[in-house]
């Protein structure tokens, strides 16, 4: 880890509050009023609870940089009390538990990449990438003659995700999902 002073942290840096917690850098800025003293201020994001707050800082005071280490990795099975994936450059095998991952695993199926970041060793969070391509495992049956315009219907996709897709698409087609927001973007190529 290295010290900074607080002018030189910038957007996306990831710093180590007095607390001992990673925060992410979400927004900062630097307010010089006149002769008076310079202000910092910082919106942060705790990367262990999500939440996010307002610190005002000097910004001669020093403050930690985590260095963290992003790799990619490949999901390769649940096991009881978490998700195992697997370093795609030296086969590594680690598991992530199930209280800061679950929610992103139902875009995940075995053999998905996704990036794992690690901090002084241990892994702190989960990178999904943009768009995963899933199976439809259940809807309505398709309409002939059924347009895009039409109403939007219910799917289950084969790792429970549950989304609203065109009427056009059926049982066994694959179809793109954006992780971010977990919407139907197109039928998979």
């Amino acid at each position: 880890m290295a010290s900074i002073e607080y002018s030189q942290v910038r957007k996306g840096m990831v710093i180590v509050g007095d607390d001992k917690q990673l925060y992410h850098v979400v927004d900062r800025d630097l307010n010089t009023p006149g002769n008076w003293r310079a202000i910092l201020q910082l919106k942060l994001k705790n990367l262990k609870t999500g939440s996010i707050t307002i610190n005002r800082v000097r910004p001669q005071d020093k403050v930690e940089q985590a260095y963290l280490d992003k790799r990619e990795m490949q999901y390769i099975y649940q096991d009881g009390d978490g998700f195992v994936f697997m370093d795609t450059k030296n086969f590594d095998q680690i598991t992530i538990s199930k209280e800061w991952a679950e929610e992103l695993m139902i875009y995940m199926k075995e053999g998905n990449n996704a990036h794992v970041v690690f901090y002084e060793g241990k892994p702190i969070s989960l990178e999904l990438p943009a768009t995963v391509e899933l199976k439809v495992t259940n809807t309505e049956p398709s309409m002939k003659g059924a347009t895009a315009a039409a109403q939007y219907k219910p799917a289950t996709l084969e790792t429970g995700l549950k989304i609203t897709v065109p009427p056009f698409v059926g049982i066994g087609e694959m179809v793109a999902v954006d992780t971010r927001t977990g919407e139907y973007l197109s039928r998979a190529k």
